[in-house]
């Protein structure tokens, strides 16, 4: 299954079998997440670890981010982690973000975790399994990557953004709703702009759409990510 195609079928996984998996398998998620492109000018560390180095554990393993405590290295961990997120899916794993758990020892530049593992919990079945905003409250417009980028999960499915579209760009900016919109202006929020931008990423590279850039933006109207893209037709 392709990354595009597992963003329809994903789930937050919450059960586990604690099966060891071997050094191979690993070693090939590892040297995906040490290849998954980054933002410009962000260099986040991720690692694999065991659940003995996690505070109350529900899952064998746990890719735990470390980055710098600034709007862009949160948005780039969830743009890299949401990648690593839908290859895991994409080959049978269960995956978990976890936006409150800690690691078992402190440090500082610790930013979030996502669980794995494998798991009898099957991926969705169709769309319909989602609980999601209509696509009229996120989007300017219907199209293939609003669609996408519907589906993108966020901290308590708080969906705190909207897409606007224009001929060869899509910008995503922050927008809190209630009272998620003063709890979440945070970390989270910023993590959440960036998985929903990897979503958007792969959806416009399954349309032959070729990223030119993407860049975080900062102005009077708050906080929002721009990606340019080089436009060969329409976005069905």
């Amino acid at each position: 299954m392709t990354l595009y195609e597992t963003i329809f079928t994903r789930r937050a996984v919450r059960s586990y079998d604690m099966t060891v998996l071997d050094s191979a398998a690993l070693a090939d998620i590892q040297a995906f997440i040490d290849t998954a492109n980054r933002l410009d000018g962000q260099s986040a560390r991720l690692e694999i670890v065991t659940a003995d180095k996690v505070k109350n554990d529900i899952a064998p393993y746990y890719i735990l981010a470390h980055c710098e405590a600034n709007d862009c290295a949160y948005m780039n961990v969830g743009y890299v982690l949401q990648n690593v997120d839908l290859h895991l899916q994409s080959n049978g794993y269960g995956s978990l973000w976890l936006g409150m758990a800690k690691p078992s020892e402190s440090d500082s530049n610790f930013c979030i975790m996502l669980a794995f593992g494998k798991t009898s919990v099957p991926p969705r079945g169709n769309i319909s399994e989602f609980k999601r905003l209509p696509i009229s409250e996120i989007s300017n417009e219907d199209n293939a990557i609003a669609q996408a980028a519907r589906l993108s999960p966020s901290a308590v499915n708080s969906q705190p953004w909207k897409l606007d579209f224009a001929e060869g760009k899509v910008t995503i900016r922050y927008f809190g709703r209630g009272i998620m919109k003063l709890i979440l202006k945070n970390k989270l929020s910023k993590i959440d702009l960036g998985i929903v931008t990897r979503h958007v990423d792969v959806a416009l590279q399954s349309k032959g759409k070729a990223i030119q850039a993407i860049t975080p933006i900062t102005d009077k109207k708050g906080f929002a990510i721009e990606i340019e893209y080089k436009t060969q037709g329409e976005l069905r």
